[in-house]
């Protein structure tokens, strides 16, 4: 155990470690799990910056038991961790500003095992903002931020940085370093200017190594580890309390085993078992077996990857689709489990943030081919003389996924299930307001597996849907009545004229085409909760 100068207590001891090193796009969860798995003693997550984190709220994940910082509205968390990794994982953070980082700081506290900050990175998109290696160049900066960091949480602080071009320079900046009271400094040696084709500079590394007494992480070794073994070499050369690999890992994960590497396709195996077991992004995951692959990119199965899309057909490429599909089915199982505890049903419609909302997916093949969701409830919304339903439509991650709400009269419907196309998005929207009211949505009877009773315990717990009868369609109701008493006093025939011009005003045939699928649902519908929707003739159409 260790702990830092400040006086907080520590879980992590830096000393003696070989670690995964921060990495944009390769350090999240899977590839963490993976490294521990192999042998890594302490995993950092990929930079993230302080503003994005900001905007997150913690989220406990009952389904996929991790702990979500999520935006509001987003599709996917802009971090996700596990209790498998809790006292091992170290948040590594873009910041700029002392009281930022606090904040950012204490938002994960009780999650991680450790906050770093990132100091080295030379990137634009991080030097612009002033963070990363634009720190440098800013000792009081850097001072203040680990002060304060140091000081205001009870887990162990570090930092990350670059060796500046004078070595008095970088020894005087690890020793103002040390004095916050950080646990450790990770040192990647080369200059910013450098890139991972210039040698490291071990002998900066190791200057430092013997300037201070806190430990040191080199980094910056992966040209020349190869294998397990070469890990210590590093260490060796440069003097170093430990380790920090970066490229190295992220070709092959399995640099951490001292019982020698395996084959790419095993440690791609190993890797989509976490993927799909923390439903990581598809696209982040396809990022990551082009980095394991690496030459391999041009083989045909790497070209097929590279059109890959979903996770699904990533894991078909390795003969691992069985198992995704396995996870799913479980996954559902326990969504619904869970849902029952709380008394919900993904069935039954439930008001949230002023949105009727289900758990609804759209699958074309599940409908006649000229009978849609929106189709229907277009002309539902016609016999209703109500405004044409509007759908506003959002696209959320690098998944590129959809969500839609439609909005019918003055009430708004959506699906909570995120569709990977627009169109499919808006069907499932239409779908959802179809259910809410209480109408079949045209799917084919042998794909209706939803429970049946949960329409009808929705009206009984919250009374009769909101627009089964429109203050339009009623007003149209008592003409045609007024009408039809007019037609007492004259011949037959002509009052069937005059009452069919408005019918076919707005009469469409897409309405005929639905007609004998929706005449069933009407049925259940009128005896089910005894109103339902009305038999009306305003639009020439029994509905």
């Amino acid at each position: 155990m260790t702990s830092n100068t400040g006086g907080a207590s520590s879980r992590l001891n830096y000393a003696d470690k070989v670690m995964l090193a921060p990495m944009v796009r390769i350090g999240t969860l899977p590839a963490r799990l993976l490294a521990l798995d192999y042998g890594a003693d302490v995993v950092y997550c990929e930079e993230l910056i302080d503003h994005s984190m900001l905007q997150c709220q913690r989220v406990e994940n009952e389904l996929l038991d991790t702990i979500d910082f999520i935006k509001e509205q987003a599709h996917h968390p802009v971090f996700r961790t596990c209790a498998k990794e809790r006292d091992r994982v170290v948040f590594q953070m873009g910041t700029a500003d002392p009281e930022r980082a606090l904040k950012v700081a204490k938002l994960v506290e009780n999650d991680v095992a450790g906050i770093d900050v990132n100091m080295g990175c030379p990137k634009e998109y991080s030097t612009k903002g002033g963070m990363g290696a634009a720190l440098l160049s800013n000792p009081e900066k850097i001072k203040q931020i680990l002060t304060t960091l140091v000081n205001g949480v009870s887990i162990p602080v570090t930092c990350k940085i670059r060796i500046l071009p004078k070595l008095e320079d970088t020894l005087s900046l690890v020793q103002l370093i040390e004095s916050t009271g950080v646990a450790a400094v990770a040192v990647h040696g080369r200059y910013k200017e450098e890139r991972p084709r210039h040698p490291v500079h071990a002998d900066v590394i190791k200057a430092i190594s013997q300037a201070v007494s806190i430990p040191v992480i080199a980094n910056g070794g992966s040209g020349v580890i190869n294998r397990y073994e070469d890990l210590q070499r590093f260490r060796e050369d440069t003097g170093a309390s430990s380790v920090m690999v970066a490229r190295a890992a992220q070709w092959n994960f399995s640099i951490f085993r001292p019982e020698g590497m395996l084959p790419v396709d095993d440690v791609i195996r190993d890797y989509l078992r976490y993927a799909v077991d923390y439903d990581n992004v598809a696209l982040n995951s396809k990022y990551v077996l082009q980095q394991i692959l690496q030459a391999e990119q041009q083989s045909p199965r790497g070209q097929k990857l590279l059109a890959t899309q979903a996770l699904r057909e990533m894991c078909a490429l390795w003969d691992m689709a069985d198992y995704y599909d396995e996870v799913q089915v479980r996954r559902q199982a326990k969504q619904e489990e869970l849902e029952r505890k709380k008394g919900l049903s993904r069935y039954e419609p439930r008001l949230v943030d002023g949105i009727y909302t289900m758990h609804v997916e759209y699958i074309r093949k599940e409908y006649p081919s000229a009978v849609s969701p929106k189709t229907i409830l277009l002309n539902w919304s016609r016999t209703e003389y109500l405004p044409q339903p509007t759908y506003e439509t959002v696209k959320q991650g690098s998944d590129t996924k959809f969500n839609s709400v439609v909005t019918v009269g003055d009430k708004r419907y959506a699906s909570s299930f995120w569709h990977k196309a627009k169109k499919l998005a808006e069907q499932a929207a239409a779908s959802v307001c179809l259910r809410t009211l209480g109408l079949h949505d045209g799917k084919l009877q042998a794909y209706i597996t939803e429970a049946k009773d949960d329409g009808k315990r929705h009206v009984e717990a919250h009374g009769k849907s909101p627009s089964v009868e429109s203050p339009q369609r009623k007003k149209c109701r008592t003409e045609e009545a007024d009408v039809a008493k007019m037609d007492d006093n004259e011949d037959g025939s002509e009052g069937q004229i005059s009452q069919s011009k408005v019918h076919t005003d707005v009469e469409t045939s897409q309405m005929k085409d639905v007609q004998q699928t929706l005449k069933a649902d009407h049925r259940v519908t009128k005896h089910g909760d005894g109103d339902g929707v009305r038999g009306g003739k305003c639009h020439g159409t029994d509905s």
